[in-house]
């Protein structure tokens, strides 16, 4: 009997294993799209005739759709399964690639890529959730959430690299075209390795979803509009008005549906909350030294588009290495001291950045911090992942993967918004390093609050149960060693 049910429960690992790289894949491709088109836009302006006030939205539409959308798409899997609704968030990801690489004018550019982020934010969600709802026992889960923390975080320097190749040797068109052939095979090969979860007709909160929406898209676009209206303009007040009171309404709404869009108890959890605070906080940070590193090295040191996106290597080298190790260090020392490690590790490499000049080499001002971000990113990405989806129901974890990469959107929003205007406030027309060094310090203080409230968390003894029982050590053990 032993001999034919070991091939039965290997060709199930193998079964299993073959799902979580098949999603992890299509989460690679839905995060290279935050980023991969960014060395490219000269090129695109130019092709285009897209103009300086209106060429940032190649990015904004993205982000806005993306940002928006995604509680809606965490609680659509939870409804209607999570595998359907990957799918079809995939298939309109790679519609729009298609006509984004096809697009004969500005407009038709910016209306695809829009169209990419309602694809990304349907399809987002479900692929945490299936991580961690399909995982066999903690210890997969683990290693399935320090790949997924990793293809993430690592996912928007590749963007860049990725991006710069295809723009150097052809045109940023394949930056486009590209998606297609990945996605088809992923929407090929995911039913036959990833399983179906439970559909939940009728139970679906039509309020909750327009407010959380309305509230998201209207902060995020509130946002991505601060460095060219500012902050005190009607545009940017308005818009924050508008996602504040949608929210109010939202959270006064799902205190009495009995299925709201967002369980009030995955917000009762002030452990939770926290790790939602310093997600925000260390994406903020990242994602606005992402936008200042790629001027400094093409404006200063004078790199193209190709080597630019390889000056960002060190990042993705650092973030996938670090991530190997993650879950055994969770194991040994719990969530919390890693990110106060990582955090603290940011700050003073944002504080290194700080000091570049136009004496500066890269690898005198750039390769070194890059290189701490890569492995700090690792060593938080994960343990607030985990810290955050902690005790979820499995029937509600869309709907906190949905809240989670919310947060990560609003984060770079908010990041990218604060540290483009410092910037803007010490900077003179024509040159880079004016206002740099208060922005990147202002990076470092995201990262230093960060490490605050992960401290403060770990203090108070609030640690929530994320390490794995004592007989799963031995499982990532023997893993990583394989």
């Amino acid at each position: 009997m032993t001999f034919f049910l070991a091939p039965s429960r290997m060709e199930t690992a193998d079964r299993a294993r073959m799902g979580v790289l098949i999603v992890l894949v299509a989460q690679l491709m839905l995060v290279l799209d935050a980023t991969v088109v960014n060395v490219a836009l000269p090129r695109i302006d130019a092709d285009l005739g897209f103009g300086p006030a209106s060429l940032s939205w190649v990015l904004n539409a993205y982000t806005l759709a993306f940002g928006g959308l995604l509680l809606l798409g965490g609680r659509l899997g939870d409804v209607l399964g999570r595998l359907r609704v990957f799918e079809a968030g995939l298939a309109v990801f790679v519609l729009a690639s298609l006509l984004g690489g096809l697009a004969p004018d500005a407009e038709m550019l910016v209306a695809a890529r829009a169209l990419q982020g309602v694809g990304a934010a349907l399809a987002a969600p479900s692929v945490l959730a299936l991580l961690t709802t399909s995982a066999r026992d903690e210890a997969e889960r683990h290693r399935a959430l320090a790949l997924f923390g990793a293809v993430s975080s690592g996912g928007a320097s590749i963007g860049l690299l990725l991006g710069g190749v295809l723009t150097d040797i052809g045109s940023w068109r394949w930056a486009m075209f590209i998606n297609v052939p990945i996605g088809l095979a992923v929407l090929a090969l995911a039913p036959l390795f990833v399983t179906e979860t439970v559909r939940r007709p009728g139970r679906f909160d039509v309020v909750g979803a327009v407010t959380a929406t309305v509230g998201a898209v209207s902060i995020v676009w509130a946002l991505i509009g601060t460095p060219d209206h500012g902050w005190g303009s009607a545009r940017t007040l308005g818009g924050f008005a508008l996602g504040l009171l949608s929210l109010a309404l939202l959270a006064s709404t799902e205190r009495r549906v009995a299925h709201p869009m967002i369980q009030p108890a995955l917000l009762g959890n002030r452990t939770r909350v926290a790790a939602l605070a310093m997600m925000a906080l260390v994406v903020g940070a990242q994602l606005s030294m992402f936008f200042l590193v790629v001027q400094y090295v093409q404006h200063v040191l004078g790199f193209g588009p190709l080597a630019s996106g390889f000056a960002f290597l060190p990042f993705s080298l650092g973030i996938f290495t670090m991530s190997r190790f993650t879950p055994r260090l969770v194991m040994r020392f719990g969530p919390m001291p890693l990110v106060m490690t990582g955090a603290t590790a940011l700050t003073l490499g944002y504080i290194w950045l700080s000091g570049v000049g136009l004496g500066s080499s890269y690898l005198g001002a750039v390769f070194g911090p890059m290189l701490i971000g890569g492995l700090a990113g690792a060593l938080c990405f994960m343990p607030i992942t985990a810290t955050v989806l902690n005790g979820v129901e499995p029937e509600h974890a869309g709907g906190a993967s949905g809240m989670l990469q919310t947060t990560q959107q609003l984060g770079s929003a908010v990041g990218v918004a604060v540290i483009v205007s410092v910037y803007a406030a010490g900077a003179v027309p024509g040159e880079f390093l004016p206002g740099a060094r208060a922005a990147f310090l202002t990076s470092a203080l995201f990262s230093a609050v960060a490490a605050s409230i992960a401290a403060t968390v770990w203090f108070l003894g609030r640690r929530p149960a994320v390490v794995p029982e004592s007989d799963a050590v031995e499982e990532i053990a023997l893993a990583d060693a394989a």
